[in-house]
């Protein structure tokens, strides 16, 4: 069975059926459970924590607060930064510590942590502290930490300036903005989510003889563990870290995560079991958010729509603490070129701290913001010069036959046919009919908009850092094979796409293939789960781990075989000496190097020597009903070249779950915060509106198959593609639809509400 023609996937029965296994479910009889006690404002002096009454409560083994990280030895733990700003500054991170020290600077910020026998009892304790907290100024948004005067998240980032960025000539930009024939201001704030996973955050710590290993839901153990290791001052090989089944994690589930550290540590500290798992306002809380900026796009165009320059400045609400998860926008700035052929880009980022939780990588990473911004500005620059939105496009494309393409700006672009993937995206939504479906539309009193956005991204591996992975194969003296994966899946079919590999490499069938991942103690190296990157590095890194593999045993069959390795040939599990009939199968080999004492493993890797760059059209039609302001998702195509599709059914799902998370932010999802107060007010589902199957049509999609050679398996990724299109093609259906009925400016969330009131303003 060929990697194209599979139909499901392997680990879909035991998901489905009940047999994953996921954090939580790990049998730990005896562990003791941790609850935290969190910060009800969002900033704070914190002024005494009496913890003796909680230390007497029934069941109680311990309680911890910073005083015993500072006598451990453990100070602060931050994904670190290393950023140069315009005038030569060398920003850091700023320090967080794992346990509130002296200043509250968010609210659900940990205060203490309460181990105890039972989830019950460790509550009841963590009600008996006492919190002394003086309440200080807060800001929340970037307007609010800009101002002369605000409160201070950090008294050494005055301004609350967290950290700055530049590039591109912006003295030419300017001249080429002042002197253009028609000159464009699009402002495109980009609202604040959370990832909402499935599965709840989750950790399990044990000792396990000379070692204390980890059990958590995260989508990068080998990187866990080097952070435990490093900021708990501990041996690397004494440190486990293992994910099993992962429910969703979008990028939020990486990094030094602070409390699942701080459960490994209370286990080191107690000298046995703790597990805690977050519930659903606790996620809501404490989990790093994602997205939330406000973006600002200038275009000069000439007089015949011709793009001459472009600046963009996007200010970063990255909440109360400068970290390098934070920053992610940066590294994926180059796409706010997009498809096009400017000869004159700059841009600009500005970090900025306020008193919410930190943000993160969310489905995208500053792609599908980038792609927005680019893309809401061209629409806005077709209305206001009244020209055709799709040809406005099409006139600025980058041809095929200029790749590849030297950007002015950031991105390389390798290859693809950007006329080819538009063509092919309105063809599948069949925009020639679009007249006539928004004539019916007219005739029953509702308004349809149509949305359209081409979208480019990198992928499996970041600018200016090549991508690196790993995989190891295995063949057991049984025949069987193991693999081992250095990426990580949580839910996009990396089990069987990398089995399919393997077995394809090795012509042998995919049920003799078992596949593991996520234990540092089977895999120490990779790169877990992120940028798409999975099938470009990890997919070749198996095929090198196959062909290693097999150089091994061919080396051993030429010995068997008493001939030359050059003239022995293999197929379908044997090896046989080149126009005879004598052979041996690959089990036999594999015995034998058993036996000797030197099993045949294949240890693959592979270096990308820069990213690849999936690109796609995305068209969204939308149906307005002016009397409640209900928008309607009414068509939805993606059409997206990901160079070779190896697995057409896994590739459809992965757009589709890009794109019904980017839908859920433009109608639906916002997490919001009093103002100078810094309440969550979006803190359960009763609040944060979160997309159903009825919120949505179906979602078509189709592939343009453009080549790659960044990698031997012609690849480029697909897993944050849907989301990179889906948020500029909702929002342009959206403004095109309320553009008809006269309203001018209109910023998502488009629910009904804020809808119907930008329809009775526009109305007078």
């Amino acid at each position: 069975m060929t990697t194209a023609t599979r139909k499901g996937r392997i680990e879909d029965r035991r998901l489905i059926t009940g047999q994953g296994r996921y954090a939580d479910d790990m049998a730990e009889p005896g562990a003791l459970v941790a609850v935290f006690l969190r910060a009800t404002l969002a900033s704070a002096r914190l002024i005494s924590l009496d913890t003796s009454a909680a230390k007497e409560m029934p069941g109680v083994a311990a309680v911890l607060t910073a005083a015993e990280l500072e006598a451990d030895g453990i100070g602060p733990v931050q994904a670190p930064i290393k950023l140069k700003g315009p005038d030569g500054t060398d920003w850091s991170a700023t320090p967080r510590h794992l346990l509130v020290t002296d200043r509250v600077r968010h609210i659900g910020e940990p205060l203490a942590m309460v181990i105890a026998g039972t989830r019950a009892q460790a509550m009841d304790a963590a009600e008996a502290i006492e919190a002394e907290l003086e309440e200080l100024g807060a800001v929340t948004s970037v307007d609010e930490a800009s101002d002369e005067g605000a409160p201070l998240v950090h008294d050494d980032r005055p301004g609350n300036l967290g950290a700055e960025w530049e590039r591109g000539d912006w003295a030419a930009v300017r001249a080429a903005l002042e002197a253009a024939p028609h000159r464009v201001h699009a402002s495109v704030p980009v609202t604040r989510v959370t990832a909402v996973a499935m599965e709840p955050r989750t950790a399990l710590a044990r000792p396990e003889g000379e070692r204390l290993a980890l059990y958590a839901s995260h989508q990068n153990p080998v990187a866990m563990r080097a952070a435990l290791a490093h900021f708990l001052t501990m041996e690397p090989e004494s440190v486990r870290c293992v994910a099993g089944d992962v429910g969703g994690a979008f990028g939020m589930k990486s990094g030094p995560l602070r409390e699942e550290m701080l459960v490994f540590w209370a286990a080191r500290r107690l000298g046995q079991a703790v597990r805690w798992r977050a519930d659903r306002g606790e996620d809501f809380l404490s989990d790093e958010a994602g997205r939330g900026m406000e973006i600002e796009v200038e275009l000069g165009l000439d007089t015949d729509g011709t793009i001459l320059a472009q600046g963009v400045t996007m200010k970063l609400n990255i909440g109360a603490y400068a970290t390098g998860r934070s920053l992610s926008p940066i590294i994926n700035f180059g796409g706010v070129a997009g498809v096009y052929r400017t000869p004159l880009i700059a841009g600009r980022v500005e970090a900025w701290l306020t008193h919410l939780v930190p943000v993160a990588a969310y489905r995208g990473a500053g792609r599908p913001e980038a792609t927005y911004a680019i893309e809401m500005a061209l629409d806005q620059a077709a209305r206001e010069i009244g020209m055709d939105r799709v040809e406005l496009r099409r006139k600025n494309l980058i041809p095929a036959a200029a790749m590849p393409w030297k950007s002015p700006f950031m991105f390389d672009y390798d290859s693809g046919d950007f006329a080819q993937v538009l063509d092919t995206g309105l063809a599948r939504a069949d925009h020639a009919g679009y007249a006539a479906r928004k004539a019916a539309s007219e005739a029953r009193g509702r308004i349809r908009g149509f949305g359209l956005a081409l979208c480019i991204e990198t992928a499996g591996g970041l600018w200016g850092q090549p991508g690196r992975d790993f995989a190891d194969v295995s063949i057991n003296a049984d025949g069987t094979v193991t693999l081992g994966g250095g990426g990580f899946s949580a839910g996009q079919g990396l089990e069987t796409l990398l089995s399919d590999l393997a077995a394809e490499g090795l012509e042998l069938p995919v049920d003799r293939v078992s596949y593991h991942q996520g234990d540092t103690a089977r895999m120490e190296r990779g790169g877990g789960m992120g940028g798409s990157g999975a099938t470009i590095k990890v997919g070749s890194a198996v095929r090198d781990a196959v062909a290693k593999v097999l150089a091994q045993a061919k080396e051993l069959a030429s010995d068997r075989l008493e001939a030359d390795a050059a003239d022995i040939e293999y197929a379908a599990g044997r090896f046989r000496v080149a126009g005879t009939d004598v052979e041996v199968e690959l089990t036999e080999i594999a015995r034998t190097a058993a036996e000797r004492g030197t099993p045949l493993l294949g240890r693959g890797e592979f270096h990308t020597d820069g990213p690849t760059f999936p690109n796609g059209c995305h068209v969204c039609e939308v149906e307005i009903d002016p009397e409640t302001g209900h928008v309607k998702i009414d068509r939805y195509t993606g059409v997206e070249d990901i160079g070779r599709v190896m697995q057409p059914q896994m590739a459809e799902g992965q757009v589709q779950g890009g794109v019904a998370q980017a839908l859920g932010q433009i109608f639906l999802e916002e997490m919001r915060y009093t103002p100078r107060d810094g309440q969550l007010l979006t803190g359960s589902f009763m609040d944060y509106a979160m997309p159903r199957a009825a919120d949505l049509p179906w979602l078509m999609t189709d592939f343009a198959n453009v080549p790659t050679e960044k990698n031997p398996l012609g690849v480029k990724g697909v897993g944050e593609a849907g989301s990179v299109g889906g948020l500029a093609a909702g929002m342009s259906a959206v403004l095109d639809a309320l553009a008809q009925a006269g309203v001018e400016t209109f910023d998502m969330p488009a629910t009904p509400g804020r809808v119907w009131e930008a329809l009775q303003a526009a109305q007078g």
